[in-house]
């Protein structure tokens, strides 16, 4: 498993049991694999973003109605938008980290053996 989708994984699981210490240190990380090039700025804002919401228990925020309503159908839906959105050739190198790192949460998201 590549060292980003390993680091996600871990990510996700801190969030899930919303330990935001350790979140944090995972977020760290994941923005420094990503890098600072534009791809990398989209990337680390993208789970900036979703690590706020969750903190923040913002009721707005699609992640957290995502994972109160615990519905994976939904969440699998998003995935392959996200995906397709990072694979559009038309889209800037920051909107391509941006809908990258959305798919690999969701992907992550998806991976674990219980939903919150």
């Amino acid at each position: 498993m590549p060292a980003r989708d390993m680091r996600m994984e871990m990510f996700v699981r801190a969030l899930m049991r919303r330990d935001f210490n350790r979140a944090k240190g995972h977020l760290e990380k994941l923005m420094k694999l990503a890098g600072s090039d534009e791809w990398g700025r989209g990337y680390s804002r993208a789970v900036e973003g979703i690590m706020n919401a969750l903190s923040d228990n913002d009721p707005d925020a699609l992640i957290v109605r995502l994972i109160k309503e615990n519905n994976r159908e939904h969440a699998k839906e998003l995935l392959e938008m996200y995906s397709e959105l990072a694979a559009q050739e038309f889209r800037d190198e920051y909107e391509k980290g941006y809908y990258t790192a959305w798919a690999e949460f969701l992907k992550a998201y998806l991976s674990q053996k219980t939903l919150a």
